[in-house]
């Protein structure tokens, strides 16, 4: 499990370790430094092997003197080092002043008015970082950061590997890509159609841990590879409040703790639409046996019962043309988890039969169709039913359908940092539902009505493209209702469910379809020695 730090949880952890004498804020920067310089060689060892021209741009704080570290490191090595401010040096903190002095005692720093040459082999964006909380709106930053951007665009369609490759610079980030929001991974002021406001850049060099703004929304686009350098920051001793950290994947969950007999580990029952809309469910409710559940069966209304039928084999079929005949399945107390709405229809019949399962306050996930029974419901009475076992799957569309207000909060262009990020949406989504909220995306966001939040990425080293097909999301309510019916707290069920549904796509990999996910689920399993 990895923290996930918002800006200030960064500074608050750095002035901590400086106030407490172990280190001072010269020593973290120039760690943060040689981190980068690290970084770079690491990304491009080509550059590594004699020297080459760099030009670093650095800003008004502290973003600005890791700059002068890195320009005095690469100068050291041999490179031609171009140094750039945008601010009067007077102005700097102390510790970048310090930097700043360092770096005069060996080279040249231009003003923000000198023309910039371009024909380098390294350009180091070390403009403003994580502390910036207003738009860029200098046009003669907003140009820096078009070259920039073109810069890193040219290299990534260019062969790297060609012996003229060197003719486009590198273009590196310090901390996050300048314009990027670090709590929400938004650019500050919208990206508008003339004058850029944020650089995008190839590599992006963080300290200590990730920041929100690196998986939340344009983060990845802008930061290209993300790399998270130690700078010797001491390890939290117990988590602060509001504190956000990646989904659970310890492999110990996942062990079933007794082989008694199937019940032991749950029963979960999986509604199915009608003729010819059966696929959806099935996919569910094969996914909650994959992913441990004892039993699982699949309620389907009589018409469908023949075409069902013919495809299952280890999962139960039961006829449930109505409500009553739900209420009369959950007689059985041993069904303690519930999964509706992949390919489950919107009309009169469904919504009587998730009256019927919120009633029973047994765990529940509610997805695809019947979040939208939720949405179109008169007088939000549904909505008003909800409990703090279920949990709701929407994406993107389906979350703006079900809290307009809050969506458009995140759509609206961001004007001040920290601005509204999807983890400050979903939060106050699931307070607001009063019970788990899974905001599906390459970012999904995981919230409980208490505030306890998580990401579960699929982006830079786990990016999975494969997840974007027809049923994965059917997927994903299966193993969150099978882990629901093996004991899990929701909150967890749902975080461990989204970090398993990724690993599936990754080590399944190009060509995979839905049906592949939770039939790759044992393989993942030996991985991890379960």
């Amino acid at each position: 499990m990895t923290e996930l730090l918002t800006a200030n949880q960064m500074r608050a952890l750095e002035n901590a370790a400086i106030e407490s004498g172990k280190v001072s804020g010269l020593e973290l920067m120039e760690r943060a430094g040689r981190g980068v310089v690290d970084a770079i060689f690491e990304e491009w060892r080509e550059l590594a092997k004699s020297s080459h021209r760099a030009l670093v741009l650095c800003g008004p704080g502290n973003n600005g003197g890791d700059g002068f570290v890195v320009a005095r490191l690469l100068h050291l090595w041999g490179w031609d080092v171009e140094v750039f401010l945008y601010r009067d040096p007077e102005t700097l903190p102390p510790d970048a002043k310090a930097n700043y002095k360092r770096w005069r005692e060996i080279g040249a720093v231009n003003s923000a008015s000198a023309t910039l040459d371009l024909r380098q082999d390294l350009l180091v964006d070390a403009l403003f970082g994580t502390g910036l909380s207003r738009p860029i709106e200098d046009p003669e930053l907003c140009e820096v950061l078009r070259l920039f951007d073109g810069a890193t665009d040219a290299l990534a369609k260019s062969d790297v590997g060609r012996s003229d490759a060197h003719v486009q610079p590198r273009t590196v980030a310090i901390d996050v890509p300048s314009g990027i929001c670090a709590d929400s991974g938004r650019v500050l002021g919208g990206v508008p159609e003339h004058g850029l406001r944020c650089g995008r850049a190839m590599l992006t060099v963080t300290f200590h841990r990730h920041k929100l703004g690196h998986v939340l929304q344009d983060g990845e686009y802008y930061s290209g590879r993300l790399v998270v350098k130690d700078i010797g920051l001491p390890p939290q001793e117990q988590n602060p409040p509001g504190i956000v950290c990646s989904a659970h994947q310890e492999a110990h969950w996942l062990k079933k703790v007794s082989a008694d007999h199937k019940y032991t580990h749950g029963h979960a029952l999986v509604l199915s639409g009608g003729p010819g809309k059966t696929g959806a469910a099935r996919l569910a409710a094969r996914a909650a046996l994959r992913i441990g559940a004892g039993l699982v069966t699949l309620g389907v209304p009589g018409a469908a019962q023949m075409e069902v039928a013919s495809q299952i084999t280890a999962l139960i079929l039961k006829r449930t043309d109505d409500d009553a005949a739900l209420s009369q399945a959950l007689e059985d107390g041993r069904i303690n988890a519930l999964c509706l709405g992949p390919g489950f229809g919107t009309g009169t019949r469904e919504r009587a039969l998730i009256v019927s399962a919120l009633r029973a306050k047994r765990p529940t996930v509610l997805d695809a169709d019947a979040l939208s029974i939720l949405f179109f419901d008169e007088g939000d009475a549904l909505f008003g039913k909800l409990h703090d076992t279920c949990v709701l799957t929407p994406h993107g569309g389906e979350f703006a359908r079900m809290f307009p207000d809050i969506a458009e909060k995140l759509n609206a262009c961001a004007i001040n940092g920290p601005a509204f990020s999807k983890v400050d949406a979903t939060r106050e989504a699931a307070k607001r539902a009063g019970c788990v909220v899974l905001y599906k995306g390459p970012d999904t966001v995981i919230a409980a009505p208490d505030g306890r939040c998580a990401i579960n990425w699929a982006r830079y080293e786990r990016a999975a493209p494969w997840l974007a097909t027809a049923g994965s999301g059917d997927v994903l309510a299966g193993f969150i209702t099978g882990l629901l019916a093996r004991g899990f707290d929701p909150m967890r069920a749902a975080e461990v469910a989204a970090w398993l549904h990724v690993e599936c796509a990754r080590s399944f990999g190009s060509g995979m379809i839905a049906e592949d996910i939770s039939d790759e689920l044992p393989k993942v399993f030996r991985s991890l020695t379960i």
